[in-house]
């Protein structure tokens, strides 16, 4: 077996980390409307168990995401990966404000757009991320 060293798991929190946040909103999309219909107030409290674990995984992408950072000379990387590099965490901020707008949301519109451009832009963050594992 492979000895594990610092920057093995540091990746490895850091993919950890945005499984949580990007798939705990896949599946909270999916068994959202069965709440709705079967158990409306079960909704809300679901959300907010799903809050307790999401946002201190999204802390633990943007710690292990600036310790990747450090870890490499941006500098001396090549002008695509820089610009893949500033989409991803301008993706990850975007999925971030997005994901508060709806959790404090009252609206339908502000519930439905939070929800949706906090996810579409959660999934564009972790495939810029999988691209920056391909090439420096």
């Amino acid at each position: 077996m492979l000895a594990p060293t610092a920057d093995t798991i540091r990746l490895f929190l850091h993919v950890l980390a945005a499984s949580v946040w990007v798939g705990g909103q896949i599946v909270l999309a999916g068994i959202v409307p069965s709440l709705r219909r079967n158990a409306p107030d079960a909704t809300r409290i679901v959300a907010r168990a799903f809050a307790r674990i999401a946002w201190p995984a999204f802390a633990v992408v943007v710690v292990t995401g600036l310790w990747n950072l450090a870890d490499i000379d941006v500098a001396n990387t090549t002008t695509t990966y820089q610009i893949t590099l500033f989409v991803k965490i301008a993706l990850a901020m975007a999925s971030a404000a997005a994901a508060a707008v709806h959790q404090v949301g009252r609206s339908k519109v502000a519930l439905a757009v939070g929800g949706a451009i906090g996810l579409l832009a959660a999934l564009g963050a972790m495939f810029c991320g999988y691209l920056l594992t391909t090439g420096t």
